[in-house]
């Protein structure tokens, strides 16, 4: 566990909704807006400038005609259109056959993954797949899928140039299918069923489990 802030088997999920207080659920936004917080919240495991371990974005759709993904979407929320044009059946608000024939049943809702990002102290160490993957399951009872949209556009600030900015896209592009993310039409897919997804958020477990060495 050399250099890492603290054991990751310490890190907690804090899993939040966020909604206007004066909404109804059925006045909510669409999609509506979730938020994924890990941190350690034992002051006696990790330093306090080290608790925060990472933020997931993510958005939650209806898969019906009556609450249509792409009727919500805010100007410029470009990655959201792509992602409804690719993935869905417009005039039904239902995913395109050809991808629903490749996902479990399940109710019809959609994971939108839209971003995730890691402390800097905690990157480095293979944790953002199984982080990643611990907050999709949790969306396994109430959703079919989880999708990702990745483009080197979102990148160009941050890296500089094109160049960089694609081979930012293709390392996340990675990661994402090492949880069982396959690509499909420009689009991240996976079954929120998938065992992979189960097996991705365990796999710290086999590394900093309480039956192994902490000093590992």
């Amino acid at each position: 566990m050399a250099d890492l802030p603290a054991n990751p088997m310490s890190i907690e999920l804090s899993v939040t909704h966020r909604m206007l207080w004066w909404q109804t659920v059925d006045e909510d936004d669409l999609p509506e807006h979730w938020h994924v917080s890990a941190d350690v919240w034992n002051l006696d495991l990790c330093r306090p400038e080290h608790r925060h371990v990472g933020d997931f974005s993510l958005a939650v759709a209806d898969l019906n005609g009556d609450r249509n993904l792409l009727d919500s979407v805010e100007l410029g929320e470009w990655a959201l259109e792509f992602i409804a044009e690719t993935v869905l059946d417009l005039s039904e608000g239902t995913l395109v056959a050809e991808l629903d024939d490749q996902i479990s049943d399940g109710l019809p809702r959609m994971v939108i993954l839209r971003r995730f990002e890691l402390a800097p102290a905690w990157r480095g160490f293979g944790l953002a797949g199984p982080l990643i993957a611990a907050s999709l399951e949790r969306f396994a009872a109430t959703a079919r899928l989880a999708v990702c949209r990745i483009s080197p556009a979102d990148f160009l600030g941050g890296c500089g140039d094109r160049v960089s900015a694609e081979l930012t896209c293709l390392r996340l592009g990675a990661l994402l299918e090492r949880i069982g993310f396959y690509l499909w039409r420009g689009v991240y897919v996976v079954d929120l069923r998938n065992p992979a997804l189960t097996d991705a958020s365990l796999e710290p477990l086999e590394r900093w489990g309480p039956y192994n060495d902490p000093d590992q």
